[in-house]
């Protein structure tokens, strides 16, 4: 096969000189995918992007070659770099929602690529965008485009974005955690979609994760990277069956280990907390939950699971009263819980923390990391001065971030480090319920895994109780006490954790267990024949 992308001895450092990226090699070559695995901060994205010739933010390429279909980006002119981006190499971010101007209609910014390159009329960008739309399942294909990013899913923004970057039929697609927003089920049919693509169309990919039972079903290669140098590479089956490096076969224990995992102790005082009855809530004339009935108890952690648009994130505003719900009462402590956050008083708004799904959205850009930890701690525990950092500090080390992050604007942080100061920011404010919203999809297994202790340690010591919403199921029978299904905003099944797993009731919820990814290589097929795709 003939290489469609070069890169040599390629480095990348910070505006103060730090070296992020220490002389990456690798060639990618035409209908192949590579994927790129790591930790959190490893370099993944790094690269992806330095292979459209870009720097992020605060960065910049320091040395090395990168060459795509023999134009050579790294000492390229800044028009010669645009004109290849989205035409020849296409971007897939790891945030949907940071990637969409919220002030434009879905279809404008989908068919923008296509006729700003020139390679399609405008009849033929919108057909081919409603064939995309169609292929990935997306609701109402001939009226989907004319929704704003706000009105969608954060899965169904996803597969949105899927469908901007393919708008030019690119020759290489940069795939930066593609699947992180989805449910189990849409991610089989994404990745099928993805495989299917870039075979039709000879079409390649660096395909970014840090997943590899998702890995495993698409690429034919991987280079596994840590600390912005390679670790090892290899074939897919190689890395999975044989690594030889002691980290890569820590990281495969883990993905193993997450995937057989037995459930965790339960956490239960019998009091309880949060009660929801009758609840239905909507956005304009759009109802999405109807008759929710809920009860979450002091020291418990209830999991919400269910496929993208079912509801779930919908259900974490409406407890934070960031929607008020149109029918149906909500208690908290034995007291009613007013609807909208504007009428609950300081205290009560420090007693429930949401951390949000979507950390780019969720921070200020222009707020450093110590403003955004301090924000709480000024305004619920009277902190200033030298107790106020003194205490940044302390949280920062509890999320396992250093002191010196402290410093940071969001735009230097990974994905899986932003989040890291989402979940520190709702710390700070010592909460009773914490809302947490897909907390742990934008992180890497090993620092999803310390996540997962943290909370669970501040379950042990302070008797935290949580929402815990997520399509990771393996998170959920490791963490969970209780697991409630929800599908098309109603509660489908509702059990003991370990009952829901072993003996469910409901064929959907049995539907949602067999869509787990497995780390095996022809998990993706065997699943696909069964459901005769």
């Amino acid at each position: 096969m003939s290489e469609i992308l070069k890169i040599r001895d390629l480095r990348v450092e910070t505006a103060s000189g730090l070296e992020l990226l220490h002389g990456i090699s690798l060639d990618l070559a035409k209908g192949e995918i590579l994927g790129l695995i790591g930790e959190s901060g490893a370099g993944k994205s790094t690269i992806g992007l330095a292979a459209m010739g870009y720097g992020r933010g605060g960065c910049r390429i320091s040395g090395g070659t990168i060459e795509l279909a023999g134009t050579e980006l790294a000492s390229a002119s800044l028009r010669q770099r645009e004109a290849v981006r989205g035409a020849r190499i296409a971007y897939v971010a790891q945030s949907a929602a940071a990637a969409f101007n919220p002030a434009q209609r879905l279809e404008q910014q989908i068919v923008e690529g296509p006729l700003r390159h020139g390679v399609m009329t405008a009849a033929e960008a919108r057909a081919w965008m409603l064939e995309l739309f169609t292929a990935l399942q997306l609701p109402e294909p001939e009226a989907f485009g004319r929704r704003y990013p706000h009105q969608v899913s954060g899965g169904q923004l996803q597969r949105a974005m899927v469908a901007m970057a393919m708008a030019c039929k690119p020759d290489i697609l940069v795939l930066d955690e593609p699947t992180t927003a989805l449910d189990v089920t849409t991610q089989i049919e994404v990745l099928a979609l993805l495989r299917e693509t870039i075979h039709k169309y000879g079409t390649s990919a660096l395909y970014i994760t840090h997943d590899l039972a998702v890995i495993a079903q698409i690429a034919d290669r991987l280079i596994v990277l840590r600390d912005g140098a390679e670790i090892e590479s290899g074939t897919t089956e190689q890395i999975l069956e044989a690594p030889r490096h002691e980290y890569t076969r820590r990281l495969v224990a883990e993905r193993a280990e997450s995937l057989t995992a037995a459930p965790g102790a339960h956490h239960r005082t019998g009091e309880t907390l949060l009660a929801l009855s009758g609840v239905a809530a909507g956005y304009g004339s759009k109802p999405v939950l109807a008759g929710i009935d809920l009860t979450v108890r002091r020291g418990e952690t209830v999991a919400i699971v269910g496929e993208s648009g079912s509801g779930k994130s919908t259900l974490a505003r409406v407890v934070a009263g960031l929607l008020p719900p149109s029918e149906g009462l909500l208690d908290f402590a034995d007291a009613p819980l007013p609807p909208s956050y504007t009428k609950r008083p300081r205290d009560l708004l420090r007693r429930i923390q949401l951390i949000y799904q979507l950390p780019d959205v969720a921070l200020n850009p222009r707020q450093s990391v110590a403003e955004t930890i301090g924000r709480p701690l000024e305004l619920y525990r009277g902190l200033k001065g030298r107790a106020l950092r003194a205490e940044v500090a302390h949280l920062l080390g509890l999320i396992g971030l250093a002191p010196e992050m402290a410093d940071r604007l969001p735009g230097a942080l990974s994905g899986g480090q932003k989040q890291r100061v989402c979940i520190a920011r709702a710390l700070a404010a010592k909460p009773d319920l914490m809302i947490c919203d897909e907390v742990t999809s934008a992180l890497d297994p090993l620092v999803a895994e310390e996540i997962l202790r943290l909370l669970r340690r501040l379950q042990d010591d302070f008797g935290m109780t949580y929402l815990f919403i997520t399509h990771d199921l393996s998170v959920v029978r490791r963490l969970a006490d209780r697991t409630v299904v929800m599908q098309q905003g109603r509660i489908v099944e509702a059990a003991e954790t370990e009952t829901l797993f072993t003996a469910p009731q409901e064929a959907y919820t049995q539907r949602l267990l067999d869509s787990v990814p497995q780390l095996d290589r022809g998990w993706l097929d065997r699943v696909l024949t069964a459901r005769g795709g």
